[in-house]
This record gives structure tokens, sequence and C-alpha cells, in this order.
């Protein structure tokens, strides 16, 4: 067959498919809404990798901080100082700085017109949206400047990022290199790359997979909408003379025009929805629509695959469908599915994983193409196997109530259909599956124990040695919200004025506070304890002599110190070493407040243990405004038993946010799906409320219809996703634990979504089933 016949009956029916009437248009719109959401999603996805980057980016070249080990510039006209004023908002972070320009050269922020001065601030759009609304009524008493400007997009990650940047004045006293530093640039370079976890490499793998499968597959039945009256239309073509091979090629010229115009509202579609993505936020990431943009090559793959698949899936469709002179040779009993080669897919995926077994985070990293190709055959595995499970069950139903009868007839005589629709939620409720137990699995990998006691206190505010820490705990008791409080204030004491060769802990504050780091003999104020035989601790006993001078916060070379002198007094006590509710093991030298010279209060830094009342809304929130208030340098922070490692943290995300827009996809695929298939039986739905058949009966027959065969497509997605977590697991060399919650939860949703789309067929239903439908012209 020459390539001049195939592109002329390809072309053929690509004019049939927009010039064969109101059913013909009916069908390509259909089709080109259904793949058009598949192409979105698809160039959504693409996106993903190249938003990621240009959020990291972002986040770089605004990169003010100085890292340990980095000198601090010298003060020049070209330096500004930056003070770290973040906080935190109902969960939210703020991101929030002081800025104090030393000379007119001074480098502005990215996203920056002018520096504002002192009492002015620059905010985000977002963060200028939640000043001005009633919820951000807390949050404006905390941020006591006059807004000025709103930071441009190249300053933010995200255009829902909290951000601001307020003018400061006499930061130059405060540098100490963290919390107020001095800078001459910022980093106006991309994010450097960074080797990734082998595991976690084999996680982002498997999420593209998983998020990826049941697009393609809701694209394969997309272009499959319509197709028995596309079939039945094509009979007639057989007899003005074209052979069935040409005939089918017309059909898959049909299928190609759907696709071709897809592709045209998918790139509507992903315009549409890149603008929405710029105004949501989704498990606390967003992004602005200029980030989303495709990689071109990505783009291009898409391109050709979508109409390729659209010609081979109808050609591949048809290859079991008589079409002659006088009709569609359909209803009569197909032969039976053959079970052999629809199980060498599953089995390919498995011996392709296979080899990786065992090989963790040790043996370098997962071979790329051989964990893609094993969890895209287990996957395709399921839209192969289903459609024979479907026929082989239905095949043996037996009797039972009317509507029972009619969907199980209907099914027999269409099971292939009925798989087809179910198909997309079986594939993503087996790659969920999966993912939740390689998640719950690696979790405890990625998820160290802080050592924070959360039962003795839930904040901890940290204060600048300028702040009296006796005035900021009285203000924090009295705060709205508080139970209790534990006041402590943390230094170093050392036998030298300048690079000390011995030195120590110190930690100040009166009897009661002392008793809950450490135990305590007796205790009056001007007492002094050391901490003997603490792990690591050799400077305590030769420091913590009565009669011994020691400097107070000596300087080294590295940073400048206060450099008090301090008399050690008589009568010092011994105490047995505690912790604080930081976990924090309490060593060295204890003193109370009165066995201190007068001189050494701006020589140490106060902080305060911060105990809740939980059942007060907003306890938090008044917590970071009375520190607000006490001094806008002092950090708020709320404890927590656990952390997460960031990627890890960050992977998981984008699975939730990927797996939304699926999900979202899926519903509207199986909509659009569920329609089509009404509108092919209108005439047999009004033909049977003409004869008398209830609307109950017909509406609990199409109930019946989508539960059979989701949930033969719900068991075997849960077998497979069950095997290929477990597979993952032992690739990551991690005991196989399977979470049962886990997959009830995952298959109820996908239950529920299907749920949700039959009650939204309903009422198109019902308007279907009315005998007016009989009547034709």
């Amino acid at each position: 067959m020459s390539l001049r016949q195939w592109s002329r009956d390809l072309g053929m029916g690509f004019r049939f498919a927009f010039t064969g009437g109101r059913e013909s248009w009916g069908r390509v719109l259909l089709t080109a809404v259904g793949v058009g959401l598949g192409v979105a999603l698809l160039l959504l996805t693409t996106a993903i990798p190249n938003a990621l980057q240009v959020r990291s980016d972002r986040e770089y070249a605004r990169a003010d901080s100085t890292y340990s080990g980095q000198a601090i510039p010298p003060r020049a006209d070209n330096t500004l100082l930056v003070a770290d004023v973040d906080t935190e908002f109902r969960g939210q972070g703020v991101r929030g700085r002081q800025l104090e320009p030393e000379g007119s050269k001074a480098p502005l922020p990215p996203g920056v017109g002018k520096f504002p001065a002192p009492g002015e601030m620059v905010v985000s759009p977002a963060l200028q949206e939640l000043l001005n609304s009633q919820d951000g009524k807390l949050l404006r008493e905390r941020l006591p400047y006059r807004v000025t400007g709103t930071i441009g997009e190249t300053g933010l990650i995200g255009s829902a990022e909290l951000a601001f940047y307020a003018g400061g004045d006499g930061l130059g006293p405060k540098v100490n290199g963290s919390a107020v530093t001095r800078i001459d640039t910022f980093q106006p370079r991309k994010a450097p790359s960074e080797r990734m976890d082998p595991v976690l490499l084999l996680l982002v793998l498997v999420v593209f997979v998983v998020l990826l499968m049941p697009v393609g597959v809701f694209i394969a039945a997309a272009v499959r909408f319509g197709g028995e009256r596309r079939d039945r239309r094509l009979a007639a073509l057989r007899l003005v003379g074209s052979d069935s091979r040409m005939t089918r090629r017309i059909a898959a010229g049909e299928a190609l025009a759907g696709a071709l115009l897809g592709l045209i509202f998918g790139i509507g579609f992903f315009l549409i929805g890149r603008q929405i993505a710029g105004s949501i936020e989704l498990f606390d990431v967003s992004v602005f629509p200029s980030y989303l943009n495709p990689t071109p090559t990505l783009a291009l793959l898409v391109a050709i695959a979508v109409p390729a698949a659209a010609v081979g899936v109808t050609l591949l469709a048809l290859r079991g469908v008589v079409i002659e002179p006088l009709g569609v040779v359909r209803t009569a009993r197909p032969a039976r599915r053959r079970l052999w080669w629809r199980l060498l897919l599953p089995l390919g995926g498995l011996a392709l994983l296979y080899p990786m077994i065992g090989q963790g985070r040790t043996n370098g990293d997962f071979n790329q193409f051989m964990v893609v190709g094993g969890v895209i055959l287990l996957l395709v595995g399921i839209t192969a196997l289903l459609p024979w499970i479907v026929e082989a069950v239905v095949g043996r139903l037996g009797s039972g109530g009317v509507a029972w009868q009619l969907a199980v007839r209907r099914l027999q005589l269409s099971s292939g259909t009925a798989a087809r629709m179910v198909n997309g939620i079986a594939v993503a409720v087996a790659g969920a599956i999966a993912l939740q137990m390689v998640f719950s699995g690696v979790s405890n990998d990625y998820t160290e124990d802080t050592g924070q006691d959360v039962s003795r206190a839930q904040m901890t505010v940290r204060l600048p040695s300028k702040v009296p820490l006796a005035e900021a705990d009285r203000q924090l008791k009295q705060t709205k919200g508080v139970r209790h409080t534990l006041a402590l204030s943390d230094g170093a004491v050392a036998d030298r004025r300048k690079e000390p060769v011995n030195a120590a802990n110190l930690t100040v504050g009166d009897c009661a506070a002392l008793r809950q780091v450490a135990k305590l003999p007796s205790c009056r104020d001007g007492d002094v304890f050391t901490v003997q035989n603490a792990e690591y601790d050799t400077a305590t006993p030769k420091l913590g002599k009565p009669g011994r001078k020691l400097y107070i916060d000596p300087s080294y070379s590295t940073s400048r110190g206060k450099e008090v002198v301090w008399t050690m007094p008589q009568g010092i006590k011994q105490a047995a070493q505690g912790k604080d509710p930081t976990g924090w093991a309490r060593e060295g030298i204890l003193a109370t407040p009165g066995a201190l010279p007068a001189k050494a209060a701006p020589a140490i830094s106060g902080g305060v243990y911060v105990g809740l009342d939980e059942s007060v809304p907003d306890a938090r929130e008044y917590v970071r405004n009375t520190a607000a208030r006490l001094d806008p340098l002092a950090d708020s922070t709320a404890m927590a038993a656990t952390s997460e490692a960031r990627r890890f943290e960050s992977i998981r995300t984008g699975l939730f946010v990927g797996a939304a827009c699926v999900l979202l996809l899926i519903g509207a695929s199986l909509l659009v799906s569920q329609l089509e298939q009404l509108r092919e039986r209108k005439r047999l739905l009004s033909a049977l409320v003409a004869f008398g058949t209830r609307r109950r009966t017909l509406s609990l027959s199409v109930l019946w219809q989508t539960a059979i065969p989701i949930t033969l497509g719900l068991v075997l997605a849960s077998a497979v996703g069950l095997t290929l977590g477990a597979v993952l697991l032992r690739m990551a060399s991690t005991p196989v634990r399977v979470d049962w919650s886990s997959v009830l939860a995952m298959t109820g949703i996908g239950a529920g979504v299907v749920l949700v789309v039959t009650l939204f067929s309903l009422p198109p239903l019902l308007r279907l089933m009315r005998p007016e439908g009989l009547r034709t012209e």
C-alpha cells in the first residue's frame, strides 16, 4: 500500500469528520474535548520541571544570607544591611527582611524598585491582599509598617508567596552573620544542581509515570468516543465500493481529525489552566503563569504522539469489527479474549524491575529506563487484563432483578466499552497504592526525631541581647493563649578575652527555670552551679573554680564578642545534667541573675519557652505578635517532635498536586464517556420507556453498569498496586509493609470519583428517557 493511498484515505476521513453533518461534528467535538483535556494535562506536566527550576533560581537569586565560613564584607558605598524578620501566620510562612543601605550603590533585591524608608515596606501581592482582608488583622498588628509598593514577579517564587521588605534603621551594631548580616550583592545566578538520593530519584521517576499513565489511557479512550455510530456510518462507504482496509483508514482519518482538533483545544485549555494556576495554591505551592513553559522537546513529542496514537488505537479497535455494506457485525458473539499475551505485560514489567531488587541507596542510581519501562508495563497490564476479567465475570453472572438483567446483558454485549471507561481510574488507583506504600515505607529514612518535648512547650521565642529577659517573660506570660513560660539566657565563658583555649556554655535563669533544665541541690539568687561529667565537656572542670577570672562572650577570629570580665564566686555547687524542652542536654555553668555582673546582660541572649493553651484560637499568632512588639528581630518558632527531609517533602507535595489534577481529569473523562454512552443508547432508552419500563429501573441499570466494572477494576488495581509497591520497596532495600488503611482510602477515592460522575450523569439520563427520543427524520 503506497503512502499516497494512505494519505488520500486519511484525508477523506478527515473531511468526513467535518462535513458529515451534526452527528459527525458532535463526535469530533466530543473527541476533541476529551483529547484536549488530556493534552492540557500533559503540557502542564511537561512544564513542571521548568517551573520547579525557575522557583529554585528565583530563590537563589534573592539569597541574602552569610553562610558559615563566609567573610562579612566591610562597610562600603555598595553594601546593604539585611535583617531576617521571617514570621509565620496560621501555618503559612511569611518571608520578611529589613533593609538598610549603607551607600548609594547598595544592591536592590530582585523585584524591588527602591529601598523602603524606615517605617515603610513593600509587599508581595498575596500579602497585600491578606493584610487588606479581615483575616489579616492579627498579622497587621505584627507588621506596623506603611505599605508603599509591591514586590515584582522577579522577586517572588510564587504568586501566593507572602513576603515583604521593610526599611531598617540602626542595624549596623547588630551584625552577627546570621540574623543580621551585610552583603554587597545578591546572587544573580542559577541554583547549583545537587546529586539526588537514588531512592528519591526512584520516587520521582515513579511519580511521573503514575501521573502520566492515566492521562495516556484517557486519551486512548477519548479517540474512540462515538465509535459505534461511526462504524455504522462507515458501512455506507462499502456500498460505494471501498474495501475493508480503506474503510478502516478512513475511520482513522476521522479519529485523526478529532485528535488534531483536540491538540488545538488542549493548547487552549493549557493556556487557560496556566492562567488559573497563577491564582491558586495547592499544598503550599504556587507558581506564576510564566513559569509553566513546557520543555520544547517534550511538547513536540506530545504533538506527534497524540495524533499517531489516535490513528493506531482506531486501527487496533477496528480489527475485530466487520464493516459490511449492509451494516456492522458487532453484536454477534465475539471470539473469547486470550489471556496469555495479556499476562506477558505485567510479567515483563516485573522482569525489568527484578534485577534492581536490593539495590537501595548504596549501590548507585537505579537504571531509569528499566524503572520507567517496568512500571509502564505493569500499569499497561491493567488495561490489557481488565477487559478479559470483565468479560469472564459478566459472562457468568446469573439472573436478578430487571435493572440487574439490563445491566448485565449490556455488559455482556460490550464488555470492552465498559472496561475502557474504568481503565484510567484503575491505573491511577494502582499507581497511588504503590506510591503510598513506598512513601510510607521509606518515610522513616527521611524523618528524624528532633528531640523536642512538645508536652513541656510548644513554641520558643529567641530574643536579641538588648531585650530584658524578665520583661519579655512577663509580657509573654500575659499573652492570650499562654499557659506557662520558661525563661533562660545563653552565652559562653572562656579563660581568655580573645581566642580562648577553654570555653564552656553559660546558662542563666532564676531557680525555678534552672530546675527545669538541671537537678539542683538547693538554690537561691546569687548561686552558681557547674554541670559535672557532661559528655564531651572537658572545659567546665577547669573553669568552674571559685575566684577564677573568666570572660563572658569572648572574641574569635570569625566573630566579635563583648568580653565581659566575671570572677567566679565562692560556694559553687554541683548540678546533675538535664534537658530543656528542645532536648538540649544543658552542660557547662548554670548561674542565677544575681551572680553575674551588671555588664553581662548585653553579652548573653535570652529565650523563652512557651506552653500554649491549644483551645485558644490563634494562640501562636498572639505569641508572635508579642514577640514582634518586644523586638522585630525576635525569632518565634513552633516546636515539633519530628522533622522531614525537604526534598522528600517536596516530592510528596508534587505527588499530591499532580494527583489532584489527574483526579479532576479522570472525573471529567468518566463524565464525558458516560454521556457519550448514553447518547449512543438514546433510542434504546426511549423505546424501553415507551414500553413501560420504569425510569427508576433504568437509572439503577446504569448504576450497575458502572458499579460492576469499577469494582472489578479496583480489585485488579489493588492487586497490581500492592505488587508494584512491594517490588519498589524491595528495590529500595526497605521491609515490605502494607498500610491497609491507605489502600482502602485509595480505592475509596477511586470509587467516590465514579459515584460522583454517575450522579452527575443522572440528569441527562432522565432527559434521554422520553418517548420523544424515538422520533427520527
